[in-house]
């Protein structure tokens, strides 16, 4: 049971769709039609050049993966599968939004929201090779991708020693890298698109 409602809350935060209403009520935009039609910060900024709507965006998104993560250690046992799974779910429910077609962001906000408490070993792999490669490439999309492939490769190969930084610490390696992964793996569909406009002008 404790499984069960960790997945529906972390279901149910994900699925707030943050950049649809505040861009629905405070500039009439529906935010699925306009720009690139994702669901988030990026989106948002660029439809209504507001910095200040962008970064609302980005902090409501980070803090529905966050909450996600904790409320579960708070209300259920203080195990690794809970939270863990919770965030899965709401990265889920955040790139494919069930109140909106199923459209979405692309999870990156929430992800980070939710894997800051839960395993930072992660988020600081990740921020460290999109840095890097944006400081090579200068494409934010083309870092997003880069940076998450290769934290997937990152995770399959350090899963042993990583493990120590995860909180709490997962029953074991395999708990780790299934959940670390599936929910690298929503974000890489998120950034197909965005790969294929890529390689295509290329």
């Amino acid at each position: 049971m404790e499984y069960f409602f960790s997945a529906i809350i972390g279901f149910l935060l994900g699925s707030i769709p943050t950049g649809y209403l505040i861009l629905k009520r405070s500039k009439g935009i529906d935010i699925t039609n306009t720009g690139s039609g994702n669901v988030g910060a990026m989106n948002s900024y660029e439809i209504t050049n507001s910095k200040k709507i962008g970064l609302l965006v980005l902090l409501i998104d980070f803090l529905k993966g966050s909450i996600s993560a904790i409320l579960p250690k708070i209300l259920f046992e203080d195990i690794f599968i809970l939270p863990a799974l919770a965030l899965l779910l709401a990265i889920f429910s955040h790139c494919f939004n069930p109140w909106i077609n199923f459209k979405g962001g692309r999870g990156l906000a929430t992800a980070a929201g939710g894997t800051f408490f839960l395993f930072p070993f992660l988020l600081v792999v990740w921020i460290t090779l999109w840095i890097l490669t944006y400081i090579i490439k200068k494409d934010i999309l083309f870092a997003n991708i880069f940076a998450t492939v290769f934290s997937i490769i990152a995770i399959l190969i350090t899963n042993g020693f990583s493990i120590k930084y995860a909180y709490p610490t997962p029953a074991t390696p395999g708990e780790l890298v299934l959940l670390s992964t599936s929910g690298l793996l929503i974000i890489f569909i998120k950034h197909i698109e965005p790969l294929k406009e890529f390689l295509s002008k290329k």
